[in-house]
């Protein structure tokens, strides 16, 4: 059935499909869901009857914001592909238009018209758009409209509009600025922008939404201002960076040279030199000296430069513009050479107690007496002792140097007399001045100032007060300093007198602050002016302070002082001291005392008893120095009492030594009854050294006594010393088998071979078996059978036989036996005459008879 609308002028024709949508349209008209439906069964129609269901189901239900919406999105889509200028575009906005009058509370309706409107390029119809939405809108519903409206002001170039815009804008939303602030950069207006970007900075209320810290935001106004003198003039550019250096004080370098910047920009050169001036004055980190400093030379190279060449480009340069030159230049190298004094200045200003650059800045003014000695002087007035780091006393001890190098000598002690009242932390610091001020006297020939001095600084205070009392100041407790009264014995000694310097000692001994090395050169004054007994009473009161092992150097120079002055002529007296000296000797001391002592009763006592303090030395001494004492022991007992006396000693040293100085000990011994003729005496030796001789390991013992059986034994000898060696190897090896099996049985499946074992005992099998192949193989050519570590599997062809682990093969021991016993009778025997050595002292008797 035909019907023709007022909007739509062509005719719609109806189908019978949808008939069953009209008869439920017309019974119930006010229903939403039947105009959805009917609308969705239309939308494969021609758009102009989907158009003409919206509009007559808009027209029944006009305040259905599901059908508006959905219309105005149809009705969107249709004209998108078609040019900005059809007039479909017209017939759109008209139906925003209508849907505005019942829909002006709906944010979704309006952004979607601005949205439509603002693709067309309708500026100044869109601007109004947007405007009654924001009048039309609750203001909880503007932040959905801003972002269009200020997209839609940026897109075009309409700057006076856009700035009137981002004012109302900022009135609802303040903390976006930074937004306006990157707007106005970008069209050129810097001046309202840093205004904008000021006030952000100075609200302490403000949170950047783009993250960024409060000393960002302040560079950021600093190099807008400082880049763009010209163009902004509403702010005060000096006081806003200092305010900014004042606020930020560990990021001054940036600042700094922003200002610089902002007056180089400006022409104003000489105030750009000034600002670079107080930053280098006043920075106090190395980072900023080294920021500000580049730039500053930087400006002077490239101001240098431009003049150069503008006086390159005149034909006949002035004697003014010669000298403006020079100026220039001047300036850059004053600058350069200034920049390691500027540098020192500021690490002063970081730390100015700090000890070590002020000698740093000493030296940096070498050859300017006048710089030094006002450098020295503001350093003494600025390190507080308590605070100062490195040692405070030798800024005083250099400054007295100073003035004494210059031959200026009443000066040098005036700073000496001041560095003595400083109240240093150390009594050590104060100690060192005084020294100082006494070697000064020294090296310019005043030693009776020097010794008064010495005595002025050991006076005692009016109270007593105890070293270590950090309570009480180091004025008062430098009368037990070492360090003052070992200078004072040395000058006593070279200049005084024996009583005076006598004096000195003994009043270091009772402050009690002696050192073993005061009491030896106490010692060694007194035996020098001929006091011995002074001098050993000297030694006594030293043992008497000190115990061990302190008292080791007193002992020993003591008792070698005794020696030398009276020899055996107070032997008792000697013994005492020895004995005194070696009652709680520790051991690592005792190997010098006891032959010092076994020296003096050979020399003057009885050969007996030396023979005791060599016995006593071998229990007392270290067990590392026990084989040396009994070498020695055995070397003395020889040539006193002869060769037979040694026989005890060695007999004690072989129990009591570690095996491998044993071993080395019978080796010794059995020579020694060798050359005595005692060849069975020597053969025992042997045989009871070989059992701590494994075969395997210890070759070279079985060699020796094979070849001593070859020199001096028999068939029957030799037989014994081979079963000896076998009985040995057969017993180290029985070890090693037991320690197969013990690995054998922790394994939890035992087979025949090693192969079927766990990983971990399988390789301790692999190392075991290759330890005992090798060691076989090392000693295959000095025993008699081999003794092989044997796996428990089927070998060779004999298929039926399982070789016993534990079995040894002595298949070819007859063999071997019979080579060894043929060769043993093939050498003959030697025969020695005794020694001399063995009859000791008794063979110059002989001699003489």
């Amino acid at each position: 059935m035909p019907i023709k609308n007022a909007d739509e002028p062509m005719e719609i024709v109806f189908t019978d499909d949808d008939l069953p949508y009209e008869e439920e349209i017309l019974r119930n008209p006010y229903s939403v869901k039947h105009w959805l439906r009917y609308i969705d069964h239309k939308k494969k129609s021609p758009k102009h009857g989907v158009n003409i269901i919206y509009e007559r189901a808009l027209k029944e239900l006009p305040g259905s914001y599901k059908l508006w919406y959905n219309y105005l999105r149809t009705r969107r889509k249709q004209v998108k592909p078609r040019c900005l200028t059809d007039p479909l575009y017209e017939e759109v906005n008209n139906a925003f238009e209508r849907a505005l009058v019942f829909m002006h509370k709906m944010p979704r309706i309006w952004m979607d018209y601005c949205t439509f409107l603002t693709d067309q390029g309708k500026i100044s119809r869109t601007r109004k758009v947007f405007d009654r939405a924001l009048r039309a809108l609750p203001v909880t519903q503007h932040h959905r409209i801003w972002p269009l409206y200020l997209g839609f002001i940026k897109k075009h170039d309409i700057p006076e509009t856009a700035v009137r815009v981002f004012r109302r804008y900022l009135k609802l939303s303040p903390e976006n600025a930074e937004e306006y602030v990157e707007y106005l950069t970008e069209i050129g207006r810097l001046d309202e922008s840093s205004l904008v970007l000021a006030k952000i900075v100075n609200d302490e209320n403000f949170f950047s939404q783009q993250g960024k810290s409060k000393h960002q935001l302040w560079n950021e106004l600093c190099e807008l201002i400082s880049k763009n003198p010209d163009e902004v003039r509403s702010l005060n550019v000096d006081a806003i960076i200092r305010g900014g250096l004042r606020r930020y004080t560990d990021q001054l370098g940036h600042l700094w040279n922003s200002l610089a910047n902002y007056y180089v920009r400006s022409g104003l050169f000489d105030r750009a030199r000034d600002i670079y001036e107080e930053a280098i004055q006043t920075v106090s980190t190395v980072r900023d000296f080294t920021q500000v400093f580049d730039a500053y030379a930087q400006f002077e190279e490239l101001s240098l430069s431009k003049r150069m060449e503008e006086i390159a480009k005149l034909s006949s340069p002035s004697e003014g513009d010669d000298i403006d030159l020079e100026l220039r230049l001047a300036r850059f190298e004053n600058l350069m050479e200034r920049r390691l004094l500027l540098l020192n200045s500021v690490l002063l200003r970081q730390n100015p107690h700090n000890v070590q650059e002020w000698h740093k800045r000493v030296q940096l003014y070498e050859g300017k007496p006048h710089e030094i000695i006002n450098t020295y002087t503001e350093a003494v007035q600025t390190v507080d002792p308590k605070l100062a780091v490195g040692k405070l006393h030798t800024l005083w001890v250099e400054f007295a140097k100073f003035y004494e190098s210059n031959v200026q000598i009443d000066d040098a002690r005036l700073i000496f007399e001041k560095g003595t009242q400083v109240p240093y932390v150390k009594v050590d610091d104060l100690a060192n001045v005084w020294c100082e001020w006494t070697e000064m006297e020294i090296r310019n020939e005043n030693y009776d100032d020097a010794l008064k001095l010495m005595h002025k600084a050991t006076v005692m205070p009016a109270k007593k007060v105890a070293y270590h009392d950090d309570t009480e100041s180091v004025q008062a407790r430098l009368y037990k300093s070492l360090k003052v009264w070992s200078m004072y014995a040395d000058l006593e000694e070279s200049f005084g007198t024996y009583k005076s310097c006598k004096a000195v000692y003994d009043r270091i001994i009772d402050l009690k602050i002696a050192t073993p090395q005061i009491i030896i050169n106490y010692g060694v004054f007194l035996e020098e002016n001929n006091y011995f007994e002074e001098a050993f009473r000297a030694y006594e009161k030293g043992i008497s302070l000190f115990k061990w092992p302190n008292v080791y150097d007193i002992w020993n120079t003591y008792l070698t002082k005794f020696l030398k002055r009276y020899g055996g002529s107070k032997l008792e007296r000697a013994r005492d001291l020895f004995e005194q000296c070696l009652e709680n000797c520790p051991a690592q001391f005792a190997k010098t005392l006891y032959l010092l002592y076994a020296k003096l009763e050979e020399e003057h006592g009885m050969a007996r008893h030396a023979m005791a303090v060599y016995e006593r030395a071998t229990n007392a001494v270290l067990p590392e120095e026990m084989f040396e004492v009994f070498n020695i022991y055995i070397k003395r007992a020889a040539e006193i009492y002869g060769i037979p006396k040694t026989r005890q000693i060695y007999e004690k040293a072989i129990e009591v030594l570690p095996e491998d100085r044993t071993r080395e000990m019978c080796i010794r011994f059995s020579d020694m009854e060798t050359k005595l003729g005692e060849i069975d005496r020597a053969r025992a030796i042997y045989a009871h050294c070989s059992q701590i001789c494994d075969p395997r390991v210890t070759t070279e013992f079985w060699q020796i006594w094979k070849e001593f059986e070859v020199r001096h034994g028999n068939e029957d000898t030799m037989r014994e010393m081979l079963r000896i060696k076998r009985s040995i190897q057969a017993m180290y090896n029985t070890q090693v088998n037991m320690m197969s099996a013990q690995m054998l049985s922790s394994s939890s499946s035992v087979s025949g071979t090693v192969a079927d074992l766990a990983p971990g005992v399988k390789d301790g099998m692999r190392l075991l078996e290759a330890k005992a192949v090798e060691m076989t193989g090392s000693s295959a050519g000095s025993r008699p059978g081999n003794i092989m570590f044997v796996r428990g599997e089927t070998q060779g062809n004999h298929k039926d036989k399982v070789i016993n682990p534990d079995e040894i093969d002595i298949g070819n021991e007859d063999d071997e036996d019979n080579d060894d016993e043929k060769e043993a009778e093939e050498i003959p025997v030697e025969k020695q005459s005794i020694p001399l050595e063995v009859f000791g002292s008794l063979k110059n008797k002989s001699k003489e008879n």
